[in-house]
Formats: C-alpha cells, structure tokens, sequence
C-alpha cells in the first residue's frame, strides 16, 4: 500500500514541523512498519519534516536495514529511498547531520539510554528534541484497508472457535485446547495468534490472564477463552466463557448475567467524543450494582491492530476521547478466586450513531453455552 504509506509519511510531518525539528528519526519497529510497509526485523527510518526540493519523485524518506534484508525492503517499501545500514539508527542520524539537519526529533520511549548516546555522537552538531508518540497517536485512527484487514482477522477467529466448541472439551487439558485453537486459525489463514492463547478452567478462570497449563477440563467448569489471530500484521481480540459438562450452577449464571449486561452497557458507550474513562464507567457502573465491583480488576479495553495492545486505552484513570474508527475491545470481567471467572470481549470499531454505532467485528454468540 504505498499510497497509504506515503498519507501517513505525510501527516507525520506536521507532527514533526511542530516540534521545530527538520527530521524524525523512527526507530519503534511496528512504527517503521506503519509508515514504509517494513517487516524486517531491523530497520530504521528518517524523515524530513519538508521533501527536499529540486528532486521529483523523492519521498523525503530513507529507511535504512542491512543485507539481510534489502531485497524485502525494495518489495515492501517501494516508494523510500533504501540504504544498507547494518546499524541503522545511528547510521541515519549521522545521515542526517550531513545532509544539514541541525534538529533531529527521536522517539525517546523507543531506544535505550546507551542508544540515545550513540545517536548523539553519530550526528555531533545536532540537537535531539523529543517526537512524543506522534506516530503512536496517528495509529490510534484506522484508514479502511486496516479495518477490512482487522475485520478478516476477526473473522478467523469466529470460524476457530466455531469449530472448537463443537468438539468434545471436557477431559482436554487447557494447553491441547490452546494449541488445537490456535492451529485452526492457522487453517484459516492467520499468520500467528495475535498473542499467546489463554485457556483457563474451573479455578483457573479466576485467574484474569492465566497461562494454559495441564489442567484438564472437568464437568461443571467455567471455560475461559481469551484469543485472536494476527493477519497480515493486525490483531485480533475476543474472549468467550463456556460451562462444561453440566447446567449451570445458579452462581455461575449470575455472575455471567452481570458481566453480559456491562459489557452491553459498555459497547453501548462507545461513540465519538466520548471520554474513554467514562466507556469504562458505564460498564463498571453494572459490575457495582450488582456487589461485584471489587472483582472486575482492569481496565475496560484497548485499541488493536499493528500491535495487540494499542491506544485508545479505557480505564477509571484514563485520559482523552474516542474517535471514529478507533478499533477498541470491550472486555469486562468478574473473577471470584478458588472459584470462577468470566470475561466477555469483543473488538468493534467506534462509529457515530448516524453511521449505526459501533461496528461489531467479533460475531460469536455471547449467549451462556453449555460444552
């Protein structure tokens, strides 16, 4: 996509403009990724706050990686200017002092203090200020290639889970479920999951991010899944509690009932403008009335896509507001420990009310299913 790449490139360099720097230096791997297309491992890329002038057709961009991985490069990044660098960073900042940048702005969260170091002396002369997550920032907005690639990934997941609840469960241990999952999504065509499975049974599902184990799944259990597959580089996020074996017990109905109906009230939330702490008081708002506030311990949900855990974030201390075609995850959840847990998630997209509301990607049934 290199003209979505080269939109991108060029609504950062307002970003860059403002700090007062005539160059970015990107150095956050998924970030690099964002702007060029770039998988490689290794990478970097500079980018001047103007294009040069005098050079038609130049992108005012340079991504530097090293042999290895030159030829990816040309492929997916078509549109920059390519140079083999085996230390990238540095290699561009030095780059950029000679080509007269007399600012460079450095994404300071994103390199070590050794790496900041090194960047100084390879560009003597140059102030470094700071770029922020100004490109974090511009991520949070999804163009509609990135919702349509979201939206297949959810897709794979609802076609694994689909298939998985229709074995038999009971007797499986969580890591074999885990595995068997995440090899359907494979068959589905994920690239990976977008994170390791959690498979959590009776006690464990308690346990908000439990790591399969060899537990096996025995009648009357909560089974909590919490899952999603990566495709092409976006992630996925949906979480769904089962009861095995036998009909529920009377407990396990009522603490699913009130995490069902926050997680309503929170999807109900979601809208533009809207403060992202108050989505997560609305769904905790139910949670509390019904005596179970102090078993919901996180936050509401993120925003997906290049990675798992994005921003927007939705907490009770959170700052700023949603927008339209924010990806986020609802994801409320009541955990009683020695007991039982439950956590129902879905990922939508944040649309306006003329436009319908948020958009559902994850389209598994959220009814209490007994395996």
């Amino acid at each position: 996509m290199p003209e979505a790449h080269a939109v991108r490139r060029d609504r950062l360099r307002a970003r860059v403009a403002a700090t007062g720097a005539d160059a970015a230096l990107i150095t956050n791997p998924v970030n690099v990724r964002y702007l060029t297309g770039f998988t490689g491992s290794n990478g970097a890329l500079l980018i001047h706050a103007a294009v040069p002038e005098g050079a038609e057709g130049a992108s005012g961009a340079v991504l530097a990686t090293d042999g290895r991985y030159m030829t990816q490069a040309a492929e997916q990044a078509p549109d920059v200017e390519l140079v083999d660098e085996r230390l990238c960073a540095p290699g561009l900042a030095k780059r950029a002092a000679a080509s007269g940048v007399r600012r460079l702005a450095v994404e300071e969260h994103a390199v070590t203090v050794e790496m900041y170091r090194t960047l100084g002396e390879a560009a003597e002369g140059v102030d470094r200020v700071a770029l922020g997550r100004a490109v974090e920032e511009l991520r949070r907005i999804k163009d509609p290639d990135e919702i349509a690639t979201l939206r297949i990934a959810c897709e794979i997941g609802d076609q694994a889970i689909a298939e998985m609840i229709e074995s038999i469960l009971v007797g499986r241990t969580e890591r074999h479920i885990a595995l068997e999952l995440e090899r359907r999504m494979a068959d589905h065509g994920a690239d990976s999951p977008a994170f390791p499975t959690i498979v959590a049974s009776g006690p464990h599902s308690a346990i908000p991010h439990h790591s399969p184990g060899d537990r096996r799944v025995e009648d009357g259990d909560f089974l909590k899944i919490d899952f999603g597959a990566c495709y092409r580089g976006y992630h996925a996020d949906m979480t769904r509690t089962f009861v095995i074996g036998n009909e529920p017990a009377g407990w396990q109905v009522e603490v699913y009932d009130v995490v069902f109906a926050a997680q309503k009230a929170g999807r109900e939330a979601l809208a533009p403008g809207v403060e992202t702490s108050a989505v997560h008081g609305a769904a905790k708002a139910v949670i509390d009335a019904a005596g179970y506030g102090e078993y919901f311990p996180h936050g509401l949900g993120h925003g997906v896509g290049l990675e798992i855990h994005e921003d927007p974030r939705m907490g009770p201390t959170t700052d700023g507001k949603l927008d339209a075609c924010m990806p986020v995850t609802v994801e409320p959840g009541i955990y009683l420990p020695g007991r039982g847990g439950v956590r129902i998630e879905d990922t939508l997209v944040v649309r306006p009310p003329e436009d319908g509301g948020p958009e559902l990607l994850t389209i598994t049934t959220k009814e209490l299913l007994v395996l």
